[in-house]
């Protein structure tokens, strides 16, 4: 996939409770923008208020995007957000106005930006069911045994996966990989918010404490009595799956709530690590400087 340098996206990431939603507000009123969730909970119905969902004050100024899509027992994966990120981006552009990324699931936001090919799992069929493991082993091993070296022998979903995209595209995973460049195909602007450890964990610590107090619980019992539980992919995000042992075992809610915290602190230095890692990206501690320079971005 060629660059396109002249298609402009801004993208706004980091941890929760460092300020993203009200950012990406006021820049896309600042900006003419439209935001597009970048978030792979805020997509689903119904889990508001453990995902940090923008509330409908804040999505009546301005335009939201990829928020409530999604029935709860759906699923939704990476590559699905690829898709539609990337066509919203595309419609958001040709009304001249800015796309504007706005979430914390680095590895969707990285694969909207780069040149990232995915395979879904409906490219599989049932054409080698016969062969065994050692037969669909072997034939890799033969014409692309650059796939054996992350799939093992025991691991038939795999082998059969990897077979049948040899099969459909005359090629495997690693040369069509390898024929990607890993760069960035927008004119991204990519702007990480943070604070003060300290600081950021007391406003963690507060944000969960709200979340509780304007009824948490209330939502994931709605959920589960929908018939929603904890084993559906989403309920596994933090916010939610640390309440299973309250539901199923009556264990102690403030160990629940405890443990939302701890793990939102933990995710928080594991984005700031992963960003840090992955993309070019700018953190900012106040706002002082952030209107000015996606101003001169937008000027370039």
């Amino acid at each position: 996939m060629q660059v396109d340098t002249k298609q402009k996206v801004l993208v706004i990431v980091g941890p929760t409770a460092s300020g993203k939603t009200a950012l990406g507000i006021k820049c896309a009123n600042l900006f003419n923008g439209e935001i597009i969730s970048g978030d792979s909970i805020q997509v689903y119905k119904g889990l508001d208020i453990g995902s940090a969902k923008a509330d409908e004050k804040e999505r009546s100024e301005a335009i939201h995007h990829l928020i409530d899509i999604k029935e709860a027992k759906d699923n939704y994966s990476v590559a699905d957000f690829q898709s539609l990120s990337r066509y919203l981006i595309r419609e958001i552009s040709s009304k001249n106005r800015l796309p504007i990324i706005v979430g914390g699931t680095g590895l969707y936001i990285k694969a909207c930006l780069y040149d990232y090919v995915f395979f879904e799992e409906k490219e599989a069929d049932d054409q080698f069911e016969d062969l065994s493991n050692e037969e669909i082993y072997n034939i890799l091993a033969k014409e692309e045994p650059e796939a054996l070296e992350k799939i093992h022998i025991n691991n038939r979903k795999r082998l059969i996966r990897a077979l049948n995209i040899l099969k459909k595209h005359h090629e495997g995973i690693s040369q069509i990989k390898a024929r990607q460049d890993h760069q960035l195909i927008y004119d991204a602007k990519i702007i990480g918010l943070t604070l003060p450890r300290d600081e950021l964990y007391k406003r963690i610590d507060k944000r969960i404490d709200k979340m509780m107090d304007i009824g948490l619980l209330t939502e994931i019992s709605n959920l589960l009595s929908s018939g929603l539980s904890f084993d559906d992919q989403a309920m596994q995000a933090i916010g939610y799956k640390e309440f299973r042992p309250y539901f199923e075992e009556g264990k102690d809610l403030q160990a629940c709530i405890e443990q939302i915290k701890i793990n939102t602190r933990h995710f928080a230095k594991r984005q700031y690590t992963w960003f840090n890692n992955q993309m070019p990206i700018k953190w900012y501690e106040n706002s002082d400087n952030i209107i000015e320079d996606i101003q001169k971005w937008l000027n370039t």
